[in-house]
């Protein structure tokens, strides 16, 4: 299953923050196929088949093929002076 280091759930928790009446909910990752990569966006709840992650706080929901994909990755972040976030992806172990 995919996994946060601590800077991702902070950073998740933080963008999450910012969006209203989703303060209960998370980012989400949807696998948008081939070679455009991952989509990320701020949910208020998981989709119905969604793979649910919770790291320090931090709510990921994964849609399906994203959750094959990234089963044994981590989600790193990186924080910018303005706010900005950027995330990354690397392997386990």
């Amino acid at each position: 299953m995919l996994t946060l280091t601590q800077t991702a759930a902070e950073a998740v928790k933080e963008i999450v923050a910012r969006v209203p009446l989703a303060e209960d909910g998370g980012v989400r990752i949807r696998d948008t196929g081939g070679s455009s990569g991952f989509e990320l966006s701020v949910a208020p709840d998981p989709g119905p088949h969604d793979t649910v992650v919770i790291e320090s706080g931090a709510r990921v929901f994964l849609d399906e093929t994203a959750a094959i994909a990234l089963e044994d990755r981590v989600l790193d972040a990186e924080l910018a002076n303005d706010g900005s976030v950027r995330f990354a992806l690397g392997n386990q172990g």
